[in-house]
């Protein structure tokens, strides 16, 4: 069996928490940062049940980047 390293990220949105995985655009949610991120992970095993590794999008590190949104 193959590990593949995956880069997650939490946030707290309202009353919950959500957890985005970076490599594959899945993401999932829990009352907690620690549900959020076994939802999430669950998600991802089934969304690369029967994909090929080749085809996993590799990120590296990713900076987290603020940007600012005007609206009328």
């Amino acid at each position: 069996m193959r590990k593949i390293g995956l880069n997650n990220i939490v946030w707290k949105e309202g009353k919950y928490y959500v957890s985005l995985n970076l490599n594959s655009g899945v993401s999932s949610f829990g009352n907690t940062k620690k549900q959020a991120l076994a939802a999430l992970q669950e998600a991802v095993e089934l969304y690369f049940e029967d994909m090929p590794v080749s085809k996993i999008n590799k990120v590296g590190k990713p900076d987290v980047v603020s940007s600012v949104f005007v609206c009328a």
